[in-house]
């Protein structure tokens, strides 16, 4: 009897191990248009530390097919505002050069612990618009936000509320 009650306490344990949430670290991303400036937020969701990654903000498939307008000449219009890492310096390797009219911008990540938030503030126009300069919600859906980690590669797409969450792998 008591090995019956040993053995079926060690199948309880396995089954409410197994049932148990794992930690998951998600990267909560949102686009918050302004003027001058247009900000991205990336923030970490998720009960585990995101390390030693890439995040990747790919405006190419957007509805508005957006792009960054960095300098005063090139592919965007009227204002333009630079690639500025504003929040979370510390968590990103380098800050990525940015050229007038490109659709996607790379963060190197050394280490973004749960809670913790990246932002950088920048210029994006929309290209099929009638108001290039002002990006509402509905023209960012369908962008996409990655993070890749080696051969792991984690995407979302924005929706219509300019937000999306990688869900990424369990901690």
């Amino acid at each position: 009897m008591t090995y019956s009650l040993s053995r079926a306490s060690m199948v309880l344990g396995t089954a409410l191990i197994v049932a148990a949430p794992m930690a998951q670290a998600d990267l909560a991303v949102r686009f918050i248009e302004g003027a001058p400036k247009d900000r991205f937020q990336i923030e970490n969701t998720g009960a585990c530390a995101v390390t030693s990654g890439l995040v990747r903000l790919d405006l190419a498939t957007s509805d508005g097919k957006l792009i960054f307008d960095v300098t005063d000449r090139g592919a965007g219009v009227e204002v333009f505002q630079p690639f500025e890492l504003v929040q979370g310096q510390s968590a990103v390797t380098d800050a990525p050069a940015v050229v007038d009219g490109q659709s996607v911008v790379e963060l190197g990540i050394k280490s973004l612990a749960p809670g913790d938030i990246i932002a950088f503030t920048i210029d994006v126009d929309d290209t099929v618009g009638q108001r290039e300069i002002t990006v509402s919600g509905s023209e960012i859906a369908g962008a996409t936000a990655s993070y890749v980690r080696g051969a792991e590669r984690f995407t979302a797409d924005f929706d219509e509320r300019a937000r999306t969450t990688v869900p990424l792998s369990v901690c």
